[in-house]
Order: structure tokens, then sequence, then C-alpha cells
């Protein structure tokens, strides 16, 4: 159970992750454009950075207080990673908004980059993590109680608090996805971009649809909520 909970604690990695599959068709949103050059890519990213980093640290301290805005986002330089970004903390709890180059190479306009940006920052926000970290805990303790109660010995116990833990972190882990989708759009909106053009994104990944125990929700529901949103701030 503690190896779970310790890669839960690191992150919530994979939140965009693409791969080369034909995405599911949902209602067209704006044409967001070609792929653009590495330079122009890095010159993009390095604007939203700017634009974004101070917006998204006034949203955090306005809801969750000063304790742990200090945003740091940073570049995965590793070699063969997807196009990803993801949320994480490092040992002091600082958050940390980390993207892939192939997703920095990938994002088709500034819009794009700026609402992944804005949904990453919304998993610290939504405080994520530590709630997946209570639903894990939650789960192996239950599940391991069980497995104990009917007889279960020390190695039974140990699988039923994996499997419980698991299952635990994955409870809320579609309401957090759009709960980040609808604090992204935000936070794009009041730093000038625009959410809907940006979660233009979703499209041309893979949809998750709806399934059962899925850490993601289907692309469309993601689509709405980011309209929804934005209807409202209109």
């Amino acid at each position: 159970m503690r190896k779970l909970i310790v890669l839960i604690a690191l992150g919530l990695a994979g939140c965009v992750e693409s791969v080369p599959q034909q995405a599911v068709p949902v209602e067209p949103l704006p044409v967001s454009g070609a792929p653009v050059m590495p330079l122009v890519a890095a010159q993009n990213f390095v604007s939203v950075v700017s634009r974004m980093e101070p917006v998204i640290e006034r949203e955090c301290l306005a809801r969750i207080g000063p304790a742990n805005c200090n945003f740091r986002i940073v570049v995965d330089e590793r070699p063969g990673q997807p196009p990803n970004a993801y949320q994480t903390l490092d040992r002091a709890g600082r958050p940390i908004i980390a993207f892939t180059l192939p997703l920095i190479a990938e994002a088709r306009n500034t819009d794009e980059l700026a609402f992944v940006m804005g949904h990453e920052a919304g998993h610290h926000i939504g405080e994520h993590i530590p709630r997946q970290q209570q639903s894990a805990l939650a789960g192996a303790l239950i599940l391991g109680t069980l497995t104990a109660a009917t007889g279960g010995d020390p190695a039974a116990i140990q699988s039923a608090q994996d499997v419980g833990g698991a299952l635990g972190a994955r409870r809320y882990a579609k309401e957090y996805e759009l709960e980040a989708d609808a604090l992204g759009t935000i936070m794009a909106w009041r730093a000038g971009y625009d959410p809907e053009r940006g979660a233009a994104f979703f499209t041309r990944i893979p949809d998750p649809g709806n399934r059962f125990l899925g850490t993601h929700p289907p692309t469309a529901s993601r689509i709405e909520t980011v309209r929804r949103t934005l209807a409202s701030l209109r």
C-alpha cells in the first residue's frame, strides 16, 4: 500500500497524454491550425508561461490561500516521453507543472498550451493529489480490514490493501479531470486566451469514452464543461 500512495503523491501523470490514434469525432470546434515549427513552439511556450503563471498564482491564492501557490513550470526533457503534461509536488510540497517536449511541439497555438497549463494548475488548486491520497487510504483500509476479518493471511491482506487503494484513487478521477477543465478554462480566459480553441487539443487524442474504472471522462463531456464554464464567464 505504501508504494501505491507514493505513486499517487508523485502526481496526476498522464492528464492529457496523447498517442497516435484516431480520435472519436465530437461537435466541431474552431480550427486550431497546422503544427508549428520547433522555434515557434518554444517561443509560444515561453510566452504562455509568462502570461499564465501570474494568473494561476492569483487564482490559487484566492481559492486555497497563501500556503502553497508558488508554482514552478518546467519542461520534462527526458528522452522518449510522449506528448504529455502533468502536475506534481516537489519534496517541499511546491506545486510543479511539467510539459514534455513532444507536447510543446504538438500544441498548435498558444490557446492550447494555455488551456493545458490551466488544467494542470487546476489539479493543484482543486487539491486533487491529497484528495486522491485520502480516497486511496480509505479504500486500502476498508478492503484490507475485510480481508483480515475473513481470515486472510498477511500476503492476502497486503494484496487487498493494494487493490483497495487503487480503486479508491480512481473513485473520483473523472470528476477531478472535469473540475480541472473548468478551472483551466477560467484561468486561460483571465489570461486572455480562448479556452474553447485551446480545448481543441482533446479532439486530437483518443477519446477514453466512459470506461469502467477509467481515469478520464469522455471527450464530449470535457468539451461541454469548457463551453459551459466559458458561457458563465462571458
